[in-house]
């Protein structure tokens, strides 16, 4: 993946993960040759419109409740500056590098197909950014999710008219100096330009994209440590027979249990089906229901954001007929964020429930009562004198108490702006906020159930031997933690381990640890 060519109708996940977190040996981001003949038509035609007179919302109008407000010729160039300045407005914490390369980067896509108006010397000026490692300082919050990503797309773009901040090369620099060192030019926008380069939903699209690859990364480990978990609390995996499932056909909790029965093929360290003990507690017997519903929600998610990552969002369009020639401005809702806001809102929730569950599992390993003293308390010698991993739990139910607040949807919520021009806006960039939140918090909930089953694990071989094989998934999870956290013996210091596991599992080394 040397080379991506944009066109505004085929960027991937994979692309966009690529340019996100490949530096500094990222693909590279040209725009395709048919794509360059539809942008400069675009472009064109804009020219056009202003030369006959025609009034166009943000080409010879004002923005928002200044749509009625008619721009003499001679300004429009200043009133695309303007949009710039005026919007860029937003407060918070920057976003992340790779947040804003995948910004960056479905920015371009958007505006490359060929609606937008804006000229291919300043659709490529965003792309070389985007190569040269020029990074603009975007704080995280300030959009509406309607009009678009407004004030964030502003900040982002400030660096193109030689305003605004940005890293480069590991450095926060004014935007101007960036262009400089890199050897770049800033430019004055043309008609239509600034509008194209502010509105739409380029940055919730870029944390939903991002934070689904999380998503889909993290329910794989879920099942893991559910399994590794099941193992050391000797459970049985009989609740995962295949003809069980069958006869309540949703296709990812059938998915989820043939998956589960992968991981704990021929282990050694699950209980005998003719035990007197038939059944689990419904934390492990119950995985493929409650993580198989997780996964409806993350493919939706999936599904949402395939198709957004390869439409165009702004407003107005433009149209032109292939046969006669005719140009035509259309205004729309494009930009709305509802369709991205409601998917995030869904995954939002879907996950804080992989928290719950894995934070329920981590108590029963720690509480000797719950798991039929099939374990120590707290998983350690010497209770009392040690508290073992009686503190995790407390940290794990503390973050999936967080999650329950961020859980609470931001897509059912709206304040009207611009005279209540805007009167109903998705919220669609805080709900990508809180998704990114309750996915940090499960991330590390895993990561805690990892280290505390890995730790039953071995409390288990005390009783039925260190030669006894955890199953043909589990075992390699089993490894991986052991290379990099010991069992612990007695109380230490523990973050420095949770950090180590949270890492394992945000790299994906986890997930990819069982076959």
């Amino acid at each position: 993946m040397q080379t991506i060519y944009l066109d505004g109708t085929s960027l991937t996940f994979d692309q966009v993960y690529a340019v996100a977190y490949g530096q500094p040996n990222a693909p590279r981001v040209e725009i395709s040759d048919a794509a360059k003949k539809l942008v400069t038509r675009a472009a064109d035609a804009v020219q056009t419109l202003l030369s006959r007179g025609v009034i166009a919302y943000g080409i010879t109008t004002g923005f928002g409740a200044f749509k009625d407000k008619i721009i003499p010729p001679d300004q429009v160039e200043k009133l695309q500056r303007n949009i710039l300045v005026s919007h860029a407005v937003g407060v918070g914490n920057p976003f992340d590098i790779a947040t804003t390369r995948t910004i960056m980067l479905i920015r371009a896509n958007t505006l490359s197909r060929g609606h937008s108006g804006i000229r291919l010397s300043t659709l490529q000026l965003l792309i070389d950014m985007l190569n040269a490692g020029i990074h603009p300082i975007i704080p995280e919050k300030g959009s509406l999710g309607a009009s678009g990503d407004l004030a964030p797309l502003a900040h982002m773009a400030l660096p193109i008219i030689g305003e605004g901040i940005a890293e480069y090369q590991g450095e926060v620099i004014s935007g101007a100096d960036a262009f400089k060192c890199a050897g770049l030019s800033s430019i004055k926008l043309a008609a239509k330009e600034g509008l194209a380069l502010t509105n739409g939903t380029s940055v919730m699209t870029a944390l939903g994209v991002l934070q689904t690859i999380r998503a889909e990364r993290y329910s794989q480990t879920a099942d893991l440590a559910g399994c590794l978990s099941l193992e050391a609390l000797n459970g049985t995996d009989l609740a995962f027979d295949e003809r069980i499932h069958n006869l309540r056909p949703f296709p990812r909790q059938k998915e989820c249990a043939s998956y589960l029965r992968s991981l704990l093929k021929d282990s050694e360290f699950t209980r005998e089906h003719e035990s007197l003990n038939v059944q689990d507690a419904y934390t492990l017997r119950c995985m493929p229901q409650v993580h198989g519903a997780i996964r409806d929600a993350i493919a939706y998610s999936r599904w949402v954001f395939e198709i957004e990552l390869n439409a165009v969002t702004d407003n107005p369009l433009i149209f032109i007929d292939d046969k006669t020639g005719e140009i035509s401005v259309l205004s729309g809702g494009n930009f709305h964020g509802e369709p991205l806001a409601i998917a995030m809102d869904y995954l939002a929730f879907s996950v804080a429930e992989l928290g719950n569950i894995s934070e329920r599992r981590i108590m029963r390993l720690t509480d000797e009562c719950s798991n039929t003293h099939a374990l120590p308390a707290f998983l350690t010698k010497e209770g009392g004198l040690n508290s073992g991993f009686m503190i995790l739990q407390y940290t794990a139910a503390a973050l999936a108490t967080e999650n329950k607040v961020l859980a609470h949807p931001a897509s059912v919520d709206t304040i009207p702006t611009s005279a209540n021009v805007e009167d109903h806006v998705s919220m669609g960039a805080t709900a990508a906020l809180k998704l990114r939140g309750v996915i940090d918090n499960v991330e590390r909930i895993l990561s805690i159930e990892l280290m505390s089953a890995a730790q039953g694990i071995d409390f288990r071989k005390q009783v039925i031997g260190a030669e006894k094989k955890l199953g043909a998934g589990t075992r390699g999870a089993y490894a991986l933690i052991r290379e990099h956290i010991p069992f612990i013996e007695s109380d230490t210091v523990m973050y420095g381990y949770m950090e180590t596991m949270r890492k394992l599992v945000a790299d994906g080394e986890a997930a990819k640890a069982a076959p």
